[in-house]
């Protein structure tokens, strides 16, 4: 029997690792955003007063799931006296009782991601809504990642919500077409979770390895469901950025540079099963932008060393990938990339718009800058630019990391 501080510690261990998908779960079954979130507190608060006398359930998700649900339909009872209820609420009430506690419960998420990207929804709102109540990214979070005013946000959020509920839109995966239609969206998202995990946008931590370690189950799911071309080269990109997080940072939490780290600590299993991901990718005839951006982490990772990294073969793929999405941020790569094979100056010479104008506010395209400077000796410039994009990083292994070049230039 666990004692109240005990008991605590356990929960909060569990809301780490399980809240979200009991979430999804009780999405499903109350059919209501805002009520499976507060059922979702209500059956927390439940563990926390219960488990200790009771002792931990055998299948504590199952146990939350099942609390949670029986939590939401007592507030639709209380409703049903004040107000008349919809369609929808009637339905649950008159639906026989949920399912004993202790019984499996099975993962929602993806599901509650193909919800979440329903077309009748703009793909802004979509990302936005996933990322919420998919993958627990506070609005702040989300809003500093997409460079959007949280308030926006959170009205998008709102909306999504309310069409869902509203429409009807079922909790369901689609059917074979509409699978497909759905499909960029979804690996989209998949792909932001990813990048959040891999580089979080804010907070004390370089990465959030519960998010990456998410959105790569994700990747395996939608690849046992539906392995085309993109699903299969989104994976083998994950995999290989993902290979890289042991030595990413040092043990004190610093930031360590791509040429700096310890190769030995890459995850030679990642490498191999993303390599041979692209492999099967780009057999199919049908590459996109992951499976190209796949390939040059392949690159990356495949160099027994960062002086026999291979530019000339992945500034080709960036010109590439440039052909099906020329957003600002590929093009801000891609410049890198040209740096590293041409030198500082002739991809200073690419990004000098980009960082004037459409990523203003974006503290890497400041930094790249920044380090381009650096490298042609021109610290006076190299410090403007360090000083800016101080400015806009919310991340703290970065903020150090650039007070340490400020500091090497002074």
């Amino acid at each position: 029997m666990l004692n109240p501080v005990e008991t605590r510690l356990l929960v909060e261990e569990t809301y780490a690792n399980e809240s979200r998908r009991v979430f999804a779960s009780l999405v499903k079954a109350l059919r209501d955003f805002d009520l499976a979130e507060d059922a979702l507190h209500e059956a927390f608060r439940s563990a926390i007063e219960r488990w200790p006398a009771a002792g931990v359930p055998d299948n504590p998700a199952a146990w939350l799931v099942a609390t949670g649900k029986f939590k939401g339909i007592d507030v639709l009872r209380r409703r049903a006296r004040l107000e008349p209820l919809t369609a929808i609420d009637e339905e649950l009430l008159s639906a026989p009782e949920v399912e004993r506690i202790g019984e499996p419960v099975e993962d929602e998420r993806l599901r509650l991601i193909f919800t979440c990207c329903h077309p009748s929804i703009s793909p802004d709102a979509q990302v936005a809504l996933t990322l919420r109540e998919v993958c627990g990214l506070t609005t702040e979070e989300i809003a500093h990642a997409f460079l959007t005013p949280a308030p926006t946000l959170a009205q998008r959020i709102v909306r999504a919500k309310t069409k869902i509920r509203d429409a009807n839109i079922p909790f369901e995966l689609p059917g074979a077409e509409e699978l497909s239609e759905r499909l960029r969206s979804v690996l989209r998202i998949v792909y932001l979770v990813f990048n959040e995990g891999y580089s979080a946008s804010s907070g004390d931590s370089l990465t959030r390895a519960d998010l990456s370690t998410e959105a790569i189950r994700l990747g395996r799911l939608l690849c046992d469901l539906l392995p085309d071309a993109e699903v299969l080269g989104l994976l083998a990109l994950m995999l290989l950025q993902e290979s890289r997080r042991s030595a990413r940072s040092t043990e004190s939490g610093d930031l360590v540079l791509l040429e700096d780290q310890d190769r030995s600590l890459w995850n030679r299993s990642m490498i191999t099963e993303g390599t041979t991901l692209i492999e099967r990718a780009f057999a199919s005839g049908q590459v996109g932008v992951y499976a190209i951006q796949a390939a040059i982490a392949a690159i990356h990772a495949n160099a027994s060393e960062a002086g026999s990294t291979d530019w000339n073969e992945i500034v080709a793929l960036y010109d590439t990938l440039l052909e099906a999405n020329s957003s600002p941020i590929v093009q801000l790569n891609r410049a890198v990339a040209v740096a590293m094979r041409d030198g500082p100056q002739a991809g200073l010479d690419l990004i000098e718009g980009l960082a004037r104008a459409e990523l203003a506010e974006y503290h890497l395209a400041h930094a790249v800058r920044a380090d381009l400077f650096r490298r042609l000796g021109k610290s006076a410039d190299a410090k403007v630019c360090y000083q800016r994009a101080l400015e806009l990083t919310r991340q703290e292994p970065e903020r150090r990391f650039l007070e340490s070049r400020l500091r090497e230039l002074s």
